[in-house]
């Protein structure tokens, strides 16, 4: 296929945050944290806004050149954090103080992540819905991949559906074997891929 990747910067943020908004809506995580859609459709930028600003300060974000699609990667250093991290605590109290599921789903998936090695974390993938389904996310992915592989990098990331799970298996990641279980919600799966040579 061979879509174009640019690397986002802090005027591309809208962009981030729009394309995350609409790939993500009837996510089954987004609709767990979020249950109303008027207040999901309300809210649901800021609680993505987040994750856009970490990304933009800590990390990369590569965009497709036509804007239909974002990643978000953060480089994970080895060994356990030294503290706690924030990020959870600072999604509710953006997007919703009231609501404890935003700061539930980054805890829970805190305490699973690992930490044994240096790693890239695709923290977040959106594509377009209308997009969807074309092989563009695969071609986004497949960018840092290549980086990963050049380097031995290994990388991680959660899956949030079924179907992406699907999705990051043919890009060579690999169930770590226990699931994240959302209460009363969707399940999440971390997923854990080597460097391939060649």
């Amino acid at each position: 296929m061979g879509i174009r990747v640019q690397q986002a910067g802090q005027d591309d943020r809208e962009l981030v945050v729009s394309v995350l908004e609409e790939a993500f809506h009837h996510d089954p995580v987004s609709s767990w944290v979020f249950p109303d859609e008027a207040h999901r459709r309300a809210v649901h930028g800021k609680f993505l806004g987040v994750f856009a600003d970490i990304t933009l300060a800590e990390g990369r974000i590569d965009v497709a050149e036509d804007g239909a699609a974002v990643a978000l990667w953060l480089p994970v250093p080895a060994g356990a954090p030294e503290e706690e991290d924030p990020t959870p605590a600072l999604m509710r109290q953006t997007a919703d103080p009231d609501n404890e599921r935003c700061e539930l789903v980054g805890r829970l998936t805190g305490k699973v992540h690992p930490h044994d090695r240096a790693h890239s974390y695709l923290l977040m993938i959106g594509v377009s819905p209308q997009r969807q389904g074309e092989g563009v996310g695969a071609e986004l992915i497949r960018a840092e991949l290549d980086r990963c592989d050049r380097d031995g990098v290994p990388a991680y990331l959660e899956a949030s559906s079924a179907r992406s799970r699907t999705l990051y298996e043919r890009l060579g990641f690999r169930f770590l074997g226990s699931a994240v279980e959302l209460p009363d919600g969707p399940s999440m799966w971390p997923m854990w891929r080597e460097p391939q040579a060649g």
